[in-house]
């Protein structure tokens, strides 16, 4: 199938998922008669339309291109994957009025600025695991950072005794809490095995151009050790879950992304 056609159809299921579930979040009627399974059916034809996109632009003889753009676009599918999948079982859903939205122009700016940056065919296949545990726990956290925003938001609404609009479409506040830490829980777990595979595996994690990504991704898992520890030790929640998941997820995506967006965008132009 035509390249461009695929993009584009993958963004309108994208846009179209992202517009149901934003209906029966916040429209009083019409919104509420559309069963749930159509905004999740919409998500997962967008996913399975983006991942033959990703095949058809990242995969060449010489290896995996992983440009700026593709890198996003294909952290923008991981995310909606595990996203979709969530959602058979989970009322996770609610998080694609922010992500479907981002995944779609993803998809656009990888179709505008096309670039190649090869990950070799012949590259090491602990180096391959890496880059898929980094990839798994980067879109994990992301998860978790837009559920910690629509958290905080239930908290004040429920606080100042205002529970109405979309508030009264989202789970309960413990259910809202423990998805958040579990999608931490799980990030944290992930990113932690894409740290220690590094340092096992890869010959010097602390050369010139990797030296700020391994120390930013450090620090990020120590955000994040921090936020659970203080969850298990003093039961933190709300305002201060909010400002540690945001915190490290700005540090892992400046780890993550801070170096190609120089490389590729800044000093290439």
């Amino acid at each position: 199938m035509n390249h461009t056609i695929v993009a584009f159809l993958a963004i309108i299921c994208y846009l179209v998922s992202g517009i149901i579930i934003a209906l029966r979040l916040f429209s009083d009627r019409t919104g509420k008669s559309l069963p749930r399974f159509i905004g999740i059916t919409a998500g997962l034809a967008g996913v399975a339309l983006h991942g033959i996109l990703l095949y058809q632009s990242m995969s060449s003889e010489g290896g995996v291109n992983l440009s700026f753009f593709g890198a996003s676009s294909l952290i923008a599918w991981t995310i909606m994957l595990l996203l979709m999948l969530s959602a058979l079982t989970k009322p996770v859903e609610n998080l694609g009025i922010t992500l479907l939205p981002l995944a779609a122009l993803t998809i656009a700016l990888e179709m505008h600025f096309p670039a190649n940056h090869i990950l070799a065919a012949d590259s090491p296949w602990a180096l391959r695991i890496h880059v898929l545990i980094s990839l798994l726990a980067y879109s994990m956290l992301a998860m978790a950072s837009v559920q910690a925003v629509l958290l905080a938001i239930q908290d004040y609404q429920l606080r100042h005794r205002h529970p109405g609009g979309f508030i009264r479409a989202l789970p309960p506040l413990q259910t809202m809490e423990a998805l958040l830490f579990e999608m931490i829980g799980l990030g944290f777990a992930l990113l932690s095995i894409a740290l220690l595979s590094g340092f096992v595996f890869l010959e010097n994690l602390f050369t010139q151009h990797l030296v700020h990504k391994t120390i930013l991704s450090i620090v990020a898992w120590l955000v994040f050790g921090t936020l659970l520890w203080g969850r298990h030790r003093f039961g933190w929640r709300g305002q201060k879950a909010l400002t540690w998941t945001l915190s490290g997820f700005v540090v892992l995506m400046l780890a993550y992304f801070g170096s190609k967006f120089v490389l590729e965008l800044v000093l290439s132009a």
